[in-house]
Order: structure tokens, then sequence, then C-alpha cells
């Protein structure tokens, strides 16, 4: 599994960072990071959750 995060179509909105705040964080920049780019699979769930409630669809998980 890893996320692909489309850097255009971020808002930072913290939509991710409040769902699985260990992977994503927004930075004192205010721009979105992604801290772990290949989470583990057991996380699969709370990581899908956290790129399905990107509002502006910047985040994408693939196998």
């Amino acid at each position: 599994m890893r996320i692909r995060f489309d850097e255009d179509r971020c808002a930072s909105t913290g939509m991710c960072e409040s769902v699985a705040p260990d992977v994503f964080s927004i930075g004192d920049d205010g721009w979105m990071h992604v801290l772990d780019e290949s989470p583990d699979e057991a996380r699969r769930a709370e990581v899908a959750e956290a790129c399905d409630a990107c509002p502006t669809g910047a985040l994408r998980l693939e196998d």
C-alpha cells in the first residue's frame, strides 16, 4: 500500500491529519506533509479513511 499525493490539489484543510495524525501532518508552513508514504498494511482502513476524507481528492491509496 502506498499513498499518492497531488500537491497541486492540496488545500491543507487538515482532514487527513485529523484522521491519521502520525501519517499526515500540516506543517508550520501551512502545507500538508506525508510522514509515511507506505504505512503498514494493518493500518489500511484508517489510512483509506484519511485519503477518502480529503475534500480536494489530493490523496489516493494504491496497492
